[in-house]
């Protein structure tokens, strides 16, 4: 398996980009408009939300004097002036704004997962390809120093045949309970699609491996329904517990290898491991900022871990950014210099794929089969 790894050593001089933000709660305050504002070519004009001073207190903290403020995103759109958009709003609601976006000629990023089914993640990728513009989905983790590290030894063939992945995404208390994300509705599930997303989305992009041919999945609520008074973020009401404390899944790849994802927010686990890749050649083990590395040489076995510093990212090398910040930067670098984003719209359908494969599996009884 090869995987294209393309490296830049300097960034280019970057143009002004104008963006409009649709959403102004925890993810745009916490990620991308702190890392938006960082960008001396990043203008942010506009601001949209259902909750009109939420997105007023956005204007004032990160927009341009004269930015504008919207509860209905269609007149955020017809701003001609606004190059970009970032969709960052409950799951139920990506794939309707995102294709509006696209279709109003804006490139867009989407905060994960990409939507609530694959159905409307399918349909976000097609709207991609008939505009013509650029479309991306917020999976920080592939921005991390240790990821692109890590991936680029897999790619050069450092561990051989890789043909078992585990993909954890465990808390062991810890239950989001602020926003709606113990809704069912407006999220599409619990911490199989917040949280196993990610660990889904990085396994996938370290391997380079979307050939899905089955995924047969489990989903447990044998915690929510009892008020965890040791849950991180509070205590929460049962009845308000909408969605799954637990998921797992079982993928099968077309080549033979196969994959482990667990997803919890609530569990009696004390470690829920780590990201872990196994090949003919060798392994690895995803621990925080470290990549372990485990082989074998002269007929002894052996453990070397690494701590990749900033020069181990294909861009920006050098640069001392969180994956936030990296995420962010890459994304514009993109648009700027007409290149392809680090996410690529058509590898978030299959993350979203498999997970509504899980869900609908743990539904039937019956393992689901990819075309």
């Amino acid at each position: 398996m090869s995987i294209a790894i393309v490296v830049e050593s300097k960034s280019q001089e970057m143009r002004e980009v104008k963006v409009g933000i649709i959403g102004c709660g925890g993810i745009a305050n916490g990620k991308h408009m702190p890392s938006l504002k960082k960008l001396s070519n990043v203008k942010m004009v506009a601001f949209c939300d259902i909750i009109e001073e939420r997105a007023q207190k956005a204007k004032e903290e990160y927009g341009t004097p004269d930015a504008k403020v919207f509860t209905d995103y269609r007149d955020l759109l017809k701003m001609e002036e606004i190059e970009v958009v970032h969709v960052l709003t409950p799951n139920v609601s990506h794939a309707e704004l995102s294709i509006a976006a696209l279709e109003a000629g804006k490139h867009v990023m989407c905060e994960k997962p990409m939507a609530a089914t694959y159905k409307d993640a399918k349909a976000m990728v097609d709207a991609a390809k008939r505009t013509g513009k650029k479309l991306t989905i917020g999976y920080q983790t592939r921005s991390t120093q240790a990821y692109q590290y890590a991936r680029k030894l897999i790619a050069d063939g450092e561990l051989g045949d890789i043909y078992y992945v585990k993909a954890p995404a465990i808390r062991r208390r810890g239950a989001p309970l602020w926003g709606v994300f113990l809704d069912k509705e407006k999220q599409g599930g619990g911490p199989m699609i917040d949280i196993g997303t990610h660990s889904i989305d990085a396994a996938l992009y370290l391997i380079g491996n979307y050939e899905v041919e089955s995924v047969t999945g489990s989903v447990y609520r044998k915690l929510a329904d009892t008020a965890m008074y040791s849950n991180e973020w509070g205590i929460w009401d049962p009845k308000d517990f909408q969605v799954e404390d637990s998921a797992m899944g079982y993928i099968k790849f077309k080549n033979g290898a196969t994959m482990v994802v667990e997803a919890s927010w609530v569990i009696n686990m004390v470690d829920g491991g780590c990201t872990t890749i196994c090949g003919t050649g060798g392994g690895i083990e995803m621990r925080g900022d470290t990549v372990r590395i485990n082989g074998e040489k002269n007929g002894s076995l052996f453990i070397n871990e690494v701590k990749p510093n900033s020069t181990a990212r294909e861009l920006f090398k050098g640069e001392n950014l969180t994956p936030e910040e990296y995420e962010a930067k890459q994304w514009i670098y993109s648009i700027v210099n007409d290149t392809e984003p680090l996410t690529k719209p058509e590898e978030a359908c299959v993350v979203s794929h498999i997970i509504e494969a899980i869900y609908e599996s743990a539904a039937t009884g019956k393992t689901i089969y990819f075309d």
